[in-house]
């Protein structure tokens, strides 16, 4: 089961798109439905923790998107399996880099955890650069 979103700019006529998420919490709401949809359409459950790592997951590459890649490109999520796939693609050719929870002097900064947190629970991560610019990040997440 896939699910894309793609701006009107790149649309692919092969593949149905919806319009993208323009905030983190619309984007854990299609993957929370995908994937329910797909546990029932295969009849197992799905693991709560496993979801939860999925949506963490994905408010941290939507939300980095947004404030560091100059917004959402693309959002795709395919579950096959047992595995999620979120993919989110932006306008920036900078490559996440974690950030030191604290800066030179010891003062704690705001921010630079999420990416660590997506390549911690994710099984799979790829940074791909797109040939119109940009790159696209997919996080591999087992759902058991």
């Amino acid at each position: 089961m896939r699910e894309t979103y793609r701006n009107d700019s790149s649309a692919d006529l092969r593949e149905p798109c919806r319009t993208l998420p323009s905030r983190p919490a619309d984007a854990r709401r299609t993957v929370r439905r995908v994937v329910h949809e797909r546990c029932a359409a295969c009849a197992y459950t799905c693991d709560a923790g496993a979801l939860e790592d999925a949506l963490l997951v994905t408010s941290e590459l939507t939300t980095n998107a947004i404030l560091h890649g100059g917004g959402i490109t693309d959002f795709d999520v395919d579950v096959d399996g047992v595995d999620v796939s979120v993919s989110v693609s932006d306008r920036s050719d900078e490559l996440p880099v974690a950030a030191a929870p604290a800066d030179d002097y010891g003062r704690s900064r705001l921010g630079g955890r999420g990416w660590p947190i997506v390549c911690r629970l994710a099984r799979d991560v790829t940074v791909a650069d797109l040939p119109r610019g940009g790159k696209r990040i997919t996080a591999v997440v087992p759902l058991r």
